[in-house]
């Protein structure tokens, strides 16, 4: 099957930690091996202080032991590094990876581990400025430019990008989140726009940033902000639980009982992440662009309806949803 004239063709990525859950550090590699064999077109590695790989060493490891895969940071904190640092570390992986870095980068959202490392944390407002300033910043030093910048937060006096990375005019950018101000910003800047739900002070999605309709608003604000930019956008997001089975309907039911009730499996990647602020109706939950349940064949056309509507066709999953997905990915490879 080919893709509906006006829509991009599906992309997927799998999210890899080397967290506990999936062996470890040590097991990394061997993980995004399967990824790549399973016919995923990428895998992004998180930024986060817990448990966990470090991103660019992690990637720096994946260049030199996958042959295909994108590689990306999905997404890395800003706050944490310095821009110029980010993109020395980001155009080396380019390098080294033959062409194949993504830079997924954010303005940070999980306060508890900026206090736990006594890194200050910014308000809202404040961190959107800080991302903009690093953006133009990383554009520039991407590209092998000269940079001289002076902002609020960050002051270049002529520092050049090095080493120029293997892709031109420069490795893509994706930025995303939840709410209108970083998605604007997002629209502004990014080759990829990663529409994510809003979430809590303590980095719990919104249940009702889940539905169809809500993501067709935050789809609108990115389409606005673009402008004529838009069509060449790539819309990402991930998905927050992947379920195979014959009988979708009856574990939504099972779900959204459980959530309401907050008893949640906690086996499940998504279930400790849900901030239920209003629940939804069974139509919804199985709409959600954010949830994947039913067979592989009614996955890959929940997908196909999700794209129509939205225009969003890169989807991303956590790493232990990535074997359960991949048949799902069989299906929509070259649509």
């Amino acid at each position: 099957m080919t893709t509906p004239e006006g829509l991009k063709p599906f992309k997927f990525a799998a999210a890899i930690e080397g967290n506990q859950h999936e062996g470890g550090v040590r097991k990394l590699i061997k993980n995004a091996q399967l990824a790549e064999e399973y016919g995923y077109d990428g895998v992004v590695v998180p930024d986060h202080l817990g448990n966990q790989a470090g991103p660019f060493a992690a990637l720096g490891a994946l260049a030199a032991s996958t042959t295909k895969l994108r590689l990306g940071t999905s997404v890395l904190a800003n706050p944490l590094r310095h821009p110029v640092v980010v993109a020395k570390e980001s155009t080396t992986v380019d390098v080294l990876s033959g062409g194949r870095f993504e830079l997924g980068i954010g303005a940070g959202w999980i306060k508890s581990e900026f206090d736990q490392a006594g890194i200050e944390f910014l308000s809202g407002p404040e961190r959107l400025a800080q991302l903009e300033e690093s953006l133009i910043i990383l554009d520039g030093l991407l590209r092998g430019q000269e940079v001289h910048f002076k902002g609020k937060y960050y002051q270049v006096d002529g520092i050049k990008g090095t080493p120029r990375p293997r892709q031109g005019p420069r490795p893509p950018i994706a930025v995303g989140g939840g709410g209108p101000k970083i998605l604007r910003l997002a629209a502004k800047y990014a080759d990829t726009v990663s529409v994510a739900t809003r979430s809590t002070p303590g980095g719990k999605m919104l249940m009702s940033d889940f539905t169809l309709e809500a993501t067709q608003r935050r789809v609108e604000i990115v389409k606005e902000a673009a402008g004529e930019r838009f069509k060449d956008i790539t819309l990402n997001w991930a998905l927050a639980a992947v379920v195979l089975t014959d009988d979708r309907e009856s574990i939504a039911d099972m779900a959204i009982a459980m959530l309401e009730q907050g008893e949640a499996d906690k086996n499940q990647d998504f279930a400790d992440k849900i901030e239920v602020d209003r629940p939804l109706t069974k139509e919804e939950f199985l709409n959600s662009p954010y949830l994947a349940i039913g067979t592989a064949e009614e996955i890959a056309d929940q997908l196909r309806k999700t794209r129509a509507e939205t225009g969003l066709s890169f989807a991303g999953v956590f790493p232990t949803q990535m074997e359960a997905f991949s048949p799902v990915v069989e299906i929509l490879k070259g649509e």
